[in-house]
């Protein structure tokens, strides 16, 4: 029987980081473990239901070379909220801290290491994060999303794991869910807080490029920002198109489970819970992404055979509408897309990544 010990997971306050670290939190409490939570003031809209037994605000600063005057004003807050960390770990005494990127996880990993705590870290993407880059050298142990990690420093190289990225719950629960039968084609357009703007003004363009017979046979279900929702809506209405919209959907895997097919950003938790269900995408990476992350990622996914990349500067509505009816009659197609994205996937990466963390924190107590 595993001895109860308590971890601190450290992550921005984002979905893409707060995601990963709530199934690594998830899978621990299963195990008996006590969970605490260090993140920034965004953990209010992405971790309501994050299984901690407290979660701490804890200072934090980008560090960037675009703004050079505002740097004194951000190491000083960066050192703020290593104090802060610093004498939370002190009364915690934990017996690791796992972070998963984003600039608030630097001051808590920072200050574990300062104290001889084990550490480890997790990186989502395929292209390492910039606060994983400094975070690297220090850590025990360094896990990935993907076989092959961009950018890892070289003295991490000896350090390196993969264990996937874990997966919600949540998602869990719609694992390698049947390929729907094709008959009315479900179309699932999910943009994510970086990506519902362009898709708002983007899709119907594309759906008013195709005949009226093609748009009926596609079911929509779009993700759509709350300040487009009338424009949207009343560009599908005026073509005929059977839409559901939304600003948000609280069931989303089981929409991604529906679908016949995705089109997408592909940050790194959209591709995990793709490859998990095992669904096909058309990801549009976000353009302009700092080290091109997403853009790596979707390359990742599509050579693995499970979609395809088209990058947002090159799309054309009317030929992105003659590439989705063709793509939407090629059922085999469409089929071996979906079974190559499970094998693309790793439901056990939760798993993984608990067995690091706790190898990690038993040195410490042996």
């Amino acid at each position: 029987m595993r001895a109860k010990t308590s971890f601190v997971l450290a992550a921005g306050g984002t979905g893409g980081h707060l995601f990963p670290a709530q199934a690594l939190a998830e899978e621990l409490s299963r195990r008996g473990h006590v969970i605490h939570l260090m993140t920034d003031e965004r953990v209010r809209d992405y971790g309501k239901s994050f299984p901690a037994e407290a979660t701490h605000i804890v200072p934090s600063a980008t560090l960037s070379l675009s703004r050079p005057w505002l740097a004194p004003r951000r190491a000083w807050r960066l050192l703020a909220g290593y104090r802060t960390a610093r004498t939370i770990l002190k009364q915690l005494r934990p017996g690791a801290v796992v972070g998963f990127g984003g600039y608030p996880s630097l001051p808590p990993l920072a200050a574990a290491a300062r104290l001889g705590i084990p550490t480890c870290i997790h990186d989502q993407n395929a292209v390492m994060g910039r606060a994983n880059r400094i975070l690297a050298r220090w850590a025990d142990a360094v896990a990935s999303s993907f076989p092959n990690l961009i950018g890892l420093p070289a003295e991490a190289h000896g350090k390196l794991v993969f264990t996937g990225n874990p997966v919600r719950g949540i998602v869990l629960r719609e694992a390698a869910a049947p390929y729907p039968a094709l008959g009315r084609f479900n179309l699932l357009v999910v943009g994510g807080s970086q990506g519902a703007q362009f898709f708002g003004d983007f899709m119907p363009r594309v759906f008013e490029a195709m005949t009226g017979a093609e748009r009926q046979a596609i079911s929509l279900t779009q993700q759509v920002r709350p300040e487009n929702m009338a424009e949207v809506s009343a560009a599908y209405a005026r073509l005929g198109v059977s839409c559901d919209l939304s600003a948000f959907f609280m069931d989303m895997p089981r929409r991604i489970a529906g679908a016949h097919l995705l089109i997408c950003r592909s940050g790194a938790s959209t591709i995990a819970e793709l490859g998990v269900i095992g669904r096909p995408a058309i990801m549009v990476p976000l353009p302009h992404s700092i080290d091109n992350d997403q853009l790596r990622n979707a390359e990742s996914f599509a050579q693995a055979g499970a979609g395809w990349v088209h990058p947002q500067a090159s799309l054309e509505p009317r030929a992105f509408a003659q590439f989705l009816t063709s793509l939407r009659s090629q059922q085999r197609t469409l089929e071996q897309a979906a079974a190559a994205a499970l094998g693309h996937g790793k439901p056990d990466a939760a798993e993984r990544l608990a067995d690091l963390a706790e190898r990690i924190a038993g040195k410490q107590q042996s």
